[in-house]
């Protein structure tokens, strides 16, 4: 029998049965075009060189409904990288015929941009997916054509069409009326995957629940069956008003404020595909600045941080309580996947389970060992609202720094090597 059952303080939107894409996005362009859809992509130029963004392309060129495309090149320190991103983006056309829009993030007026927001003492943060997300979502903001924007990451191994046009189905359908959808899905090969959710996030969500007993926040949190997903999709009007980290609590971060700023009646998740995968990080136990070790710091934090803003108190005491709950409630979701993956044949190590634990509790205590130090930490993002409010103008100086970095050379490789 397929999966139907509703949990949470969310709606669940299921996959039940294949999907008839046709119909799907026949159905998407129809209500695009009284509610526009932009897609940002944050993409490193590194991952030019993957197969993952070359499928990503390859899918987009056959997406009928966008209005937009928007990406964010971080990592391209020269020109001639930038310039190889956009040739690559080639032949991805929006609904009217227009090319994908692309942001060179190290370009120099982009540059100037964020050294003027930051003499405003507005910092934009430091580079990663979650600045280059808020440009985007400022260019997208500028140009005043979308009424929904979906976000996903660029290192997603199999980009099949019905994943795209699922995460956008519910909040581009007036009827439904969401105002933001998060993506879930099964990441199993001949093993599980995604730890991360599996041994840190569940497992302490429901930790902190049974030390602080029920929190609205931490329910609404449990709710979602992969919180740290990198897909969604969200009206423009949260897109203003949201802040965001700028490091890997990025999607801890969003839930949150989506929780601050929005009714749950119009939150949902949305299964988007049977299985997925995208690209693997090491677990780099001994290393808390790198890897999956680094990843956990982050989340625990940007989650911390979170909580005491509605008045949950932490101090050394209480975070030796919460790391014992956590490794207990950890331990017993091993125990239970062994079993999963015994049943369906998996490949299942549970000394590298264990390991990864033991590192997620360790992190666990840096970022909450940090917070006693300094409850501030680094601060998120301003919301384009702030921005806007002390800087009037910014959006339409961000569209024209964008389009003159994009403009500063034409392309070799479409324009013949003009200038």
């Amino acid at each position: 029998m397929a999966d139907f059952h509703q949990t949470g303080a969310i709606t669940t939107l299921h996959r039940l049965g294949s999907t008839d894409l046709e119909r799907l996005e026949a159905e998407i362009r129809v209500h695009a075009n009284a509610r526009p859809v932009a897609l940002v992509l944050p993409c490193l130029f590194d991952e030019l060189r993957d197969t993952a963004l070359k499928g990503i392309i390859e899918t987009l060129r056959s997406v009928p409904y966008l209005h937009q495309i928007v990406v964010c090149v971080d990592g391209a320190e020269r020109r001639e990288d930038f310039d190889e991103m956009r040739a690559a983006f080639e032949g991805v056309r929006t609904l009217d015929g227009r090319g994908a829009t692309l942001i060179w993030s190290d370009g120099p007026r982009l540059r100037g941009i964020r050294d003027r927001l930051r003499a405003e003492g507005l910092d934009p943060g430091e580079r990663g997916k979650g600045r280059a997300t808020w440009l985007a979502y400022g260019y997208v903001l500028a140009t005043e054509e979308a009424h929904v924007v979906a976000v996903h990451d660029c290192d997603i191994r199999d980009y099949p069409r019905e994943l795209l046009a699922r995460l956008c189905f519910p909040t581009v359908h007036p009827n439904l009326n969401y105002e933001f959808a998060k993506g879930y899905y099964g990441r199993v090969t001949d093993r599980l995957y995604g730890r991360v959710t599996r041994l840190f996030m569940t497992p302490l969500l429901r930790a902190m629940k049974s030390v602080l007993g029920s929190l609205p926040l931490l329910e609404y949190l449990d709710s979602f069956r992969y919180p740290l997903a990198g897909e969604c999709s969200m009206t423009t009007d949260l897109v203003r008003i949201n802040r965001i980290p700028s490091d890997w609590g990025l999607e801890v971060g969003v839930l949150a404020e989506v929780f601050r700023n929005c009714s749950a009646k119009r939150i949902c998740q949305v299964e988007l595909v049977e299985n997925y995968e995208h690209k693997h990080r090491q677990l780099s136990e001994s290393d808390p600045t790198t890897g999956l070790h680094r990843m956990v710091v982050d989340i625990a934090a940007s989650l911390i941080r979170n909580l005491a803003s509605y008045g949950v108190q932490f101090d050394a005491g209480f975070l030796n309580t919460l790391i014992i709950a956590y490794v207990r409630t950890a331990q017993d979701a091993i125990a239970r996947y062994s079993d999963d993956a015994a049943l369906n044949g998996l490949v299942f190590d549970r000394h590298e389970e264990e390991v990864a634990v033991e590192t997620f509790s360790r992190a666990l205590r840096t970022a909450g060992l940090s917070f006693v130090r300094d409850p501030m930490g680094t601060p998120q993002i301003p919301n384009w609202s702030r921005v806007t409010s002390a800087l009037p103008d910014l959006l339409d100086e961000l569209r024209a720094a964008i389009e003159a970095d994009r403009r500063g050379r034409t392309l070799a490789v479409v324009a013949g090597g003009a200038s």
